[in-house]
């Protein structure tokens, strides 16, 4: 055993100091605010355990993985047995190991119960809090793992939680609730991280915001069922914590087999921007980060749906690049049988009925106009009506013999059939090779998965499915260096760090209403920043909603992240082109800065205006959006103030030209204002109450 008792992992002003002296599980002494150097030892000593009231003689300090076996009596960190026996593991530590600046591995056992755990644990660069854990059947008979969830402390001062819930077109919608006695538990048993998930759960201090209050998050990187809770028990200590949410007999465990959980992240900070700077960070510093611009896209589904026409097709691509579009992706409807939602999923060949040519001749078109080619593609799923549901419908995730109620006329591909795996593979491998100009595949995920096993064992599948989707993921992209992909799943519904570990960005909603997207985008943003979330410009009628909005309005909305059209822009007037052409080159202007920036949202007490922005990282720039959401209660908005630039800075502040109509304006952005970024946070500047739906940006500038 190692001699590595007390540890101090120190990264952007955050401590986090780990007692892994033994002889049980590592335990947080502190994951906060940067402690600086400080007495390792009376720091546990002055934090330790004070003589219970009532109850055990002894009240030990709950581990990254609470044991029941100690006296934790909230969730466990691990649940499961022996076929009834070795049901409560008491673990003893056996190493302890750095495994990197920051990092370190504790390996420990319980010989009664046959089992070894080993927990990995980091802190990053950014600040963020990062571990998992696996567990082991070290012993002659099977083992079923129920659940492997990590938890990390938060204080007594946590006594309000953040989460978020939604539906299909309505995702990220926020929600606050005390943190009591008790446990608040978010499960996902949809297969897919779902559209009501929460991204991220918070702990916070009573009131806290974008920019004050010290908060702690937590966020299970995984893309199958999963499982975010808070709980704080009759002691007062309270935790956070995350993991896979297993189905009955998912985990069985053979001898020596193991189970591995997904990494969990926690993120500190004062304030949801501080902690959601953390995940930006860390997602940009990842090798597997697209680097290069991220092209403007024009999408086809909105333009089209099913109607495909290469004429009319060709013509939209003609449009998008007149406008300024890099990436021109045609959505469903190419293949086989697919007229409609009802059929032809799984029979991946390109329809000769509609192409006769095959896609050679859009590709041709597409690519010769400079702009790259993307196709839709939604391998999980199947038809019923397909020729691979009819000769192999036992490759259909199902069980008890019963198919699951249909969604959206279709059922789900069981990848862990192999044969059902080697065939998705083989298809679009084939159609990648046959068009190798296609650069980029938008990747639905059209259902939750509803009674999902294998037909063939008659055990669960969901573990196994989300697997083997990341396998799926990993081979094509092995196998087509520079291809890109998208997880869009029925827009947001799989939004996550495990699969964008494997995808390029996520679709943040199949709603493209601007006043939805603002408020779907502010709260996707708190995990993901903005160069990673798909934000396209609607037609003037939103196909979702019903509401009209200006062009300007839509324009801004979908400026602060992957700028991309789904709009009919053929038959668009002339006027309504040469207008988003001057918000596609505003945006390419902006790009370095709106993608590498810190997202910063300002706090106001009503919500009927926002103001949110990108900050450079030097602090020498910046760009807000000033939001209209809805009619002002008051005449004018009174004076906004603009957190997140260098307070003394001296800054110039203007409101920026754009193409569209002109609102209002305030005598300031006549002439414009210089005032240091200490006046801009505590004092701000009048901004004119505008018409609801309606948006101006604000170029901030540095003078220094």
């Amino acid at each position: 055993m190692s001699n590595i008792d007390l540890l101090h992992f120190r990264a952007a002003g955050v401590s986090l100091v780990l007692d892994c002296g033994g002889p049980t599980l590592p335990v947080v002494v502190h994951w906060g605010a940067d402690l600086g150097e400080l007495d390792l030892p009376e720091l546990r000593r002055g934090a330790g355990i004070a003589p219970p009231g009532t109850g055990l003689d002894v009240n030990p300090p709950v581990a990254v993985i609470p044991q029941y076996s100690s006296g934790w009596f909230g969730l466990p960190g691990l649940t499961g047995h022996r076929d009834g026996r070795d049901f409560s593991a008491a673990f003893v530590r056996t190493s302890a190991a750095l495994t990197g600046e920051n990092a370190v591995r504790v390996e420990a056992a319980d010989e009664t119960a046959g089992l070894t755990l080993t927990i990995d644990l980091e802190l990053t660069p950014s600040g963020l809090v990062r571990a998992k854990a696996r567990v082991t059947n070290a012993g002659a008979s099977a083992y079923t793992v129920d659940g492997l969830r990590i938890a990390l402390p938060v204080p007594t001062e946590a006594t309000e939680l953040f989460d978020m819930t939604g539906r299909w077109a309505g995702e990220r919608a926020p929600q606050r609730h005390a943190f009591t006695h008790g446990a608040h538990v978010r499960d996902s048993r949809r297969g897919r991280t779902g559209a009501d998930a929460t991204l991220l759960l918070y702990a916070g201090e009573r009131g806290f915001g974008f920019n004050s209050g010290e908060v702690w998050g937590i966020h299970t990187a995984w893309s199958g069922n999963h499982t975010t809770y808070a709980e704080r028990g009759q002691t007062g200590f309270g935790v956070i914590g995350g993991g896979e949410l297993l189905l009955p007999g998912e985990g069985r465990l053979e001898a020596g087999e193991s189970y591995k959980t997904p990494w969990i992240f926690g993120s500190y900070g004062i304030g949801l921007d501080q902690a959601s700077a953390r995940f930006h960070e860390y997602l940009r510093a990842r090798p597997n980060h697209p680097h290069s611009d991220r092209p403007v896209v024009l999408n086809t589904w909105e333009a089209v749906y099913f109607d495909h026409d290469l004429e009319r097709l060709k013509a939209i691509a003609d449009a998008a690049a007149e406008v300024g579009a890099e990436r021109f992706v045609l959505d469903d409807g190419w293949f086989n049988g697919r007229r409609d939602d009802t059929a032809g999923l799984g029979d991946w060949y390109v329809d000769a009925d509609v192409w006769p040519d095959g896609l050679h001749p859009l590709i041709a078109h597409v690519t010769k106009l400079g702009l790259q080619f993307g196709l839709w593609f939604e391998p999980e799923m199947v038809n019923p009506d397909s020729e691979l549901a009819r000769n192999h419908p036992d490759w259909i995730l199902a069980t008890g013999n019963r198919m699951p109620p249909a969604a959206r006329h279709q059922q789900v591909l069981n990848l862990g059939i192999p044969e059902a795996y080697d065939y998705l593979l083989e298809r679009l491998n084939s159609l990648l090779a046959e068009y190798p100009d296609i650069a980029y595949l938008k990747w639905d995920h059209n259902r939750d998965l509803v009674d999902a096993g294998n037909q063939l064992t008659g055990r669960p599948g969901v573990h196994v499915q989300t697997q083997q989707i990341y396998r799926l993921l990993d081979e094509l992209r092995e196998r087509h260096p520079g291809l890109e992909i998208e997880s869009c799943s029925s827009g947001g519904a799989r939004v996550d760090l495990g699969i964008l570990e494997h995808t390029d960005r996520v679709w943040g909603s199949d709603n493209n209403d601007a006043l939805e997207r603002q408020r779907i985008q502010r709260y996707t943003q708190l995990l993901l920043p903005p160069e990673l979330i798909g934000c396209h410009v609607g037609p003037p009628t939103s196909h979702s909603s019903g509401r009209t909005q200006a062009l300007a309005f839509r324009a801004i909305t979908a400026m602060f992240g992957h700028f991309g059209i789904e709009w009919d822009i053929s038959a668009a007037s002339a006027e309504e082109r040469a207008e988003l052409a001057g918000w596609v080159k505003l945006h390419k202007e902006l790009r370095p800065l709106l993608h590498t920036g810190r997202v910063v949202r300002a706090d106001r007490g009503q919500d009927e205006f926002w103001l949110h922005g990108v900050v450079a990282q030097d602090g020498s720039r910046a760009v807000f959006a000033a939001v209209q959401l809805a009619q002002s209660i008051t005449s004018d908005l009174g004076r906004v103030r603009i957190p997140g630039l260098v307070p003394d800075r001296r800054y110039r502040v203007t409101r920026m030209d754009t193409p569209g109509k002109q609102l209002r304006a305030a005598d300031w952005m006549r002439e414009a204002v210089e005032l240091n970024g200490t006046a801009l946070a505590a004092v701000g500047v009048q901004i004119p109450a505008q018409w609801p739906e309606n948006a101006i940006l604000l170029d901030i500038r540095s003078l220094d």
